[in-house]
């Protein structure tokens, strides 16, 4: 296969023809190299797990789902070691190419799978989500991509890293083409969502945006407005958002240890230092700080859903800037990444959907414009990004159309 971008695993060979008819027929996709593809060992972006694991024996059933109803899987895609970085950049198997901003990072750990989306190279694709995996990388790459409300979509064969966090998403060029995955993958249609009344511009997220971005997504967040007819603007909590990634912090690193910690502990693998680092942060919270975080988890999830009622939709930066320069020092990285999951964990503290619109540009580079619902409303944010779409524009940067 032609692979300019680095999208795809070069040790692999899994691919899965489409079912002769289905609604989506003559459309390509790719999945992350976590899924399931039976005969085919997943390879979680390390060596050292591809060398050291069997082929599977079953294909995930989300990705049957889209072969069933017509799909072709053409390959699978790099990923961050794991699943736990939030840049692409890769120590193994390196930084697939941001086609939308050549010499950036990508995003991670979907990288392989937005930089396949974004240089059209498959026509949307699989990832999955657990601080911002789906998320950062659609920012980045200039692309739509959802995280679905956690839990909604069954995280089975796939590598889990932690469980009360993890989900899949996907990601695609339009959001016509994100709803049709939608409507296979969790059964709704859009013809039946509903419409929001009000939409709260995030404060508090905002805040952590540089000025640039801000001013970025402005005249898309003034479209919003005008399309939904309803606009507050105020912080989703009384807590730092510092706080909230804290937490987070907390509750997932303890989370992967525990998925992968035996392994790691038994085989001695070869990580990037970054990845290592996060795993050795998660055997530092103790008991107190885990039980703290839950307690703190319980009560965001409950003033969340009240400030979301069924009509209301919440915007929010998806990154705070654009993507960074591939390859600076890792102690840069880590400052560029600590604002950047800030912002992601607030999905990932309450379970609610979240979906990227590719809104904005800062000097010629994509930056995204989050929508956020609560839980259960995946249909009303894809149904809102095909109308700020088709009747305003937002998102499309085909035609440059990108609302002014």
């Amino acid at each position: 296969m032609r692979d300019p971008f680095n999208a795809f695993c070069p040790h692999s060979t899994a691919r899965l023809e489409g079912a002769k008819s289905g609604p989506l027929v003559g459309l390509t996709f790719a999945a992350k190299d976590l899924f399931d593809i039976a005969g085919h060992v997943t390879g979680g972006g390390n060596p050292d797990w591809l060398a050291l694991h069997p082929p599977a024996t079953k294909t995930a059933p989300v990705v049957q789902k889209l072969v069933d109803a017509g799909a072709a899987m053409v390959g699978k895609t790099n990923t961050d070691e794991l699943s736990r970085g939030i840049f692409g950049e890769n120590a193994h198997y390196g930084t697939p190419i941001n086609p939308k901003a050549p010499g950036r990072v990508p995003g991670g750990s979907s990288s392989g799978s937005a930089a396949a989306v974004a240089g059209e190279l498959v026509d949307f694709a699989l990832g999955t989500d657990t601080g911002g995996s789906v998320r950062v990388p659609a920012s980045f790459c200039g692309i739509y991509g959802i995280r679905p409300t956690h839990g909604r979509l069954a995280f089975e064969a796939v590598i889990p890293q932690a469980p009360s966090f993890d989900t899949i998403g996907w990601l695609a060029r339009t959001p016509h083409l994100l709803a049709r995955v939608a409507t296979i993958l969790l059964g709704i249609s859009m013809d039946d969502a509903p419409r929001p009344r009000r939409v709260i511009v995030a404060e508090d997220a905002f805040a952590i945006a540089e000025p640039a971005t801000r001013a970025a997504l402005a005249p898309a967040i003034d479209g919003l407005t005008k399309l939904i007819g309803r606009s507050e603007a105020r912080e989703l909590s009384s807590t730092p958002l510092a706080e909230w990634l804290r937490h987070q912090s907390a509750l997932q690193g303890r989370e992967a240890w525990t998925t992968f910690g035996e392994w790691i502990d038994t085989h001695n693998p070869r990580f990037g230092f970054e990845v290592a680092d996060n795993f050795l942060r998660g055997t530092r919270a103790d008991d107190a700080a885990l039980n703290t975080a839950s307690e703190f988890r319980a009560e965001a999830r409950r003033q969340l859903a009240l400030l979301l009622d069924p009509e209301t939709v919440i915007c929010l930066p998806t990154t705070p800037f654009p993507a960074p320069l591939a390859g600076q020092p890792r102690s840069v990285m880590w400052q560029r990444r600590v604002p950047v999951i800030t912002l992601t964990c607030i999905a990932g503290m309450t379970g609610t959907p979240q979906l990227s619109v590719p809104a904005g540009d800062v000097d010629g580079l994509p930056v995204g414009l989050s929508l956020l619902a609560r839980r259960g409303a995946d249909d009303m944010l894809l149904a809102l990004a095909l109308t700020a779409y088709s009747e305003l524009g937002i998102g499309d940067r085909s035609s440059g159309a990108n609302i002014s």
